[in-house]
């Protein structure tokens, strides 16, 4: 028969160090937040590219103007507004609850683009 001897208060004092070492350190003792999804989508040629994109929930949405004129992504429901985005400007928003969200171009009404978010990542 093996008889096993732990010593109680030293594994506490280590598991203390560790945790006090980490925050002297500037670490955390609970893991950083992970970094959301991205989910590209293109202004160009007076159209979103694509002009529906479907989503889990969590995931960052990045709209980037790649025509000369500005344009915006304009939620129908005013949720969200990225204001004029001239060339090579960029608005992202993270969609957090399932839902469809449909928007439009406030400069060019014609111009009409859909998230769809799912349930989660």
């Amino acid at each position: 028969m093996t008889t096993i001897h732990l010593n109680v208060g030293s594994a506490i004092a280590a598991a203390t160090s560790a945790a006090a070492a980490a925050l002297v350190l500037g670490m955390s003792a609970t893991p950083a937040p992970t970094t959301p999804v991205v989910a590209s989508i293109a202004i160009q040629d007076y159209a979103f590219k694509p002009a529906t994109i479907t989503v889990a929930a969590g995931t960052k949405v990045v709209w980037t103007n790649h025509d000369d004129d500005p344009h915006t992504a304009t939620a129908d429901d005013g949720s969200f507004d990225s204001k004029g985005l001239g060339q090579g400007d960029s608005f992202g928003r993270v969609f957090t609850h399932p839902g469809r969200y449909p928007y439009h171009c406030a400069a060019h009404p014609f111009m009409k683009g859909v998230v769809i978010v799912t349930g989660g990542n």
